[in-house]
């Protein structure tokens, strides 16, 4: 029993049903995350094993300080996840970083459990990544921070935290950690 009535309906509901799909579709074959540059971050996915001069937060010379990071995709594998742990001195932060496609550039914003909150901007270039904040007063001073992941390889890199007080001229090392992807136990 097809009446025109019931034709004309289906008629129109296929019709927006592709008028309302199709650009749904074709967004999804043009989504920011699918660009090759949202890859740029994913060597830094997985476990990891840190190390890095204890003296550096208040540890002894000669000794190491050790924490963990765990990075991880999310939200539709738009978002890298950081969770990185300093049991020692119980210090423990989360960041969110994601390719911005329409300023050709990384966006993280990190958070630590001692009230810490800062932003990030960078890019990756010549096997680097480098995120820097705003520049910023302290102390009467105008100061900026930044992070640098190099020497990068698939089962370790260095991340250097790094403060300029010269507007990025030059930078003093803070501190100073070697990545090791953790080794799975196959027991």
């Amino acid at each position: 029993m097809n009446s025109p009535l019931k034709i004309i309906s289906m008629a129109l509901f296929s019709s927006f049903m592709f008028i309302t799909v199709s650009p749904l579709a074709q967004a999804s074959n043009n989504h920011p995350c699918a660009a090759p540059e949202a890859a740029q971050f994913n060597f830094w996915l997985g476990e990891w094993e840190l190390t890095w001069p204890a003296e550096q937060w208040g540890g002894k010379p000669d000794e190491l300080g050790r924490g963990v990071n765990h990075i991880r995709k999310i939200l539709g594998e738009c978002i890298i996840e950081e969770n990185f742990q300093f049991p020692k001195q119980n210090f423990n932060g989360r960041s969110l970083s994601a390719y911005n496609a329409k300023k050709a550039v990384w966006q993280q914003t990190w958070v630590d459990n001692q009230g810490g909150y800062l932003l990030f901007t960078g890019k990756f270039e010549d096997n680097k990544m480098e995120l820097r904040t705003e520049p910023f007063e302290r102390k009467g001073k105008t100061l900026i921070s930044r992070m640098v992941f190099k020497n990068i390889t698939d089962q370790s890199f260095d991340w250097d935290w790094q403060r300029s007080d010269n507007l990025g001229e030059s930078w003093k090392d803070l501190w100073n950690i070697h990545y090791e992807r953790k080794q799975l136990d196959m027991k």
